[in-house]
């Protein structure tokens, strides 16, 4: 049999009874019960020929067996988790971009991704879920025409063992390719820069086709040695309960997320009063400075704000659990990923300037697969161009201020719109907020805003406006304000800038 060892769970932590994986109304998991049943499915893997530089999709919902089987084809192949609300012509395309050497889904259900998947002649493999059981896969059944030849040997440390594309708000998305390597080194970061240890207990609420909780939620904490819920995935009204059930010690999640818990905190007083948690962390997009204090008085406790990118395999900088540093409003500092700003024509900036983040470190992918043009436009002398702006103070602390593509042109005036959400946000009777970009015919870009209001507010326009005249130059005044009863969010719970004109529908 193939050497298929989990190369993400200790082994000396792997030996003991400790949890590893928890779920509602499910028996624990122990290390050791996860690296045998990862290393079970690894093995099913291998015997059906699927080795290194196989990408392997995977489609199944949120839960103990999606990480259990993740864990094996990291540990042997090239792990592509999608998105399981994909269409059927989104799945054929992401298939099909992968070139798919095996997919593996539920026994039950998602019958748009086997039939994709059978007109692309491309095996499907099924997991029989047990909710009875620890980690969940009772049993996997072999695709009929898989490769006979076993592949032998795990993943080294250069080998691609995670495929995960870009969102592509405005173009199509490319493929990232992450080495052992790379995500190793970004566990690291985020173990030693969260202190996380075998006493620690994670409330996974991220999407496990995404960066964020893949690798902050589950790999991290599991290398560690610790514990991590493994939620169905993100629920407002859910998440107090699953919260005082497992009692966490923290928990990550995007903006939307924190705001959407935030403002259910007050329904749960007794819950939360119950609550211990050591830290909140927050990633994949800015936090507002309200959401944030709302937060440390709703859970007594620091948040931390991190910056993090597929093409980091997640965290680049991060700030500090006390009695570190820690400056509200910034992602803090980087722990061995190289940050610098750059202008327009490539020049380093100094402290204090705005440009463009670029980084480099043994976290950062080699390049986009298959995109030639797209390494070229996105790699400059050894650093790679992240598309967010920001700025490193005296203290080498990185804030950003926007993506540049999100960066408003009105008339030849430039508008961070991240500006004017936090403003926005301080309104008392404000719960959301998001300003972006709109088409106008002289103009080229006009500033719109979304806005959620407090429940039984009737708070207007005009006096949105008043509001943020007393805060802004009036270029940066929206033209367009909309109230909504909720804002779009992507699949992974970040609002897509780029596309809200589009969604709000004020553009075609």
């Amino acid at each position: 049999m193939a050497n298929t060892d989990n190369l993400f769970l200790s082994s000396a932590l792997a030996s003991n009874d400790h949890p590893a994986l928890l779920a509602p109304e499910r028996p624990a998991c122990s290390h050791a019960e996860l690296r045998r049943s990862s290393k079970a499915v690894a093995d099913q893997l291998a015997a059906v020929g699927v080795g290194r530089g196989d990408a392997v999709a995977i489609i199944m919902p949120n839960g103990p067996e999606l990480v259990t089987v993740l864990l094996a084809a990291m540990s042997v192949a090239s792990a592509a988790p999608l998105n399981p609300a994909y269409t059927e012509s989104e799945l054929r395309f992401y298939l099909e971009d992968l070139t798919a050497k095996l997919l593996i889904c539920p026994a039950t259900g998602f019958e748009a991704a086997r039939l994709v998947a059978s007109s692309l002649e491309i095996p499907v493999m099924t997991v029989d879920f047990d909710v009875a059981s620890a980690c969940g896969v009772v049993s996997m059944t072999a695709p009929n025409h898989a490769a006979a030849t076993e592949k032998s040997a795990h993943n080294e440390a250069d080998d691609v063992i995670l495929l995960l594309h870009t969102s592509g708000t405005t173009a199509k998305p490319k493929l990232v390719g992450l080495s052992r390597g790379n995500i190793e080194a970004s566990m690291a970061n985020i173990r030693s820069g969260l202190e996380l240890g075998p006493e620690d207990t994670g409330l996974c609420i991220m999407p496990l086709f995404h960066i964020h909780g893949i690798v902050a939620t589950v790999l991290a904490p599991l290398s560690a040695g610790g514990s991590i819920v493994c939620t169905p995935g993100f629920n407002a009204l859910q998440f107090f309960r699953w919260a005082d059930a497992f009692r966490p010690s923290w928990y990550s999640a995007v903006p939307s997320m924190h705001q959407a818990i935030a403002a259910r905190a007050s329904r749960n007083t007794e819950i939360v009063g119950r609550l211990q948690l050591r830290f909140v962390r927050c990633s994949s997009a800015a936090m507002p400075i309200v959401t944030l204090e709302a937060l440390e008085q709703i859970f007594r406790c620091p948040v931390i704000e991190a910056y993090g990118m597929t093409e980091a395999a997640h965290q680049i900088t991060s700030n500090r659990l006390p009695p570190g540093d820690r400056k509200p409003g910034s992602v803090g500092w980087s722990a061995t990923t190289r940050v610098a700003i750059m202008d327009d024509a490539g020049r380093l900036l100094g402290n204090g300037e705005t440009g463009e983040i670029v980084i480099a470190g043994e976290n950062i992918h080699a390049g986009y697969i298959d995109a030639p043009e797209a390494n070229r436009a996105s790699f400059a002398d050894g650093w790679f161009r992240t598309g967010d702006q920001g700025r490193l103070d005296e203290d080498g602390c990185l804030t950003i201020t926007g993506r540049l593509k999100e960066i408003i042109n009105r008339g030849g005036e430039k508008i961070a719109p991240l500006e004017l959400d936090n403003i926005l946000l301080r309104h008392p009777d404000i719960v959301e907020a998001i300003a972006f970009a709109a088409p106008h015919a002289q103009l080229g870009e006009d500033i719109a805003a979304a806005i959620v209001r407090l429940e039984n507010s009737r708070l207007g326009e005009d006096e949105v406006r008043a509001y943020l005249a007393d805060e802004v130059a009036a270029f940066k005044i929206p033209r367009t304000i909309l109230f909504v009863d909720e804002i779009p969010k992507g699949a992974t719970g970040k609002i897509q800038r780029l596309n809200l004109a589009k969604q709000m529908g004020l553009s075609d």
